[in-house]
């Protein structure tokens, strides 16, 4: 496994990986890509999407609520 492989997941696999956020809203964040600025973190491939592990890190530390 390459270097770039190795960080793309499916929706199962990642949710799998990591507790949050679930499958739904995995699912959710993906249909609401183009409004949200997730579509930075997956990568369409035919029907196929595959979350970009960093990607999806660096875009929920841009979406961190000021506390």
């Amino acid at each position: 496994m390459n270097e770039f492989t190795a960080h793309l997941f499916t929706v199962r696999q990642f949710s799998e990986r990591h507790p949050w956020p679930s499958q739904s809203g995995l699912r959710w964040l993906i249909f609401n890509a183009q409004e949200n600025g997730f579509s930075k973190c997956i990568v369409r491939i035919g029907r196929r999407v595959l979350i970009d592990e960093r990607a999806f890190f660096r875009w929920a530390e841009n979406h961190r609520e000021a506390s």
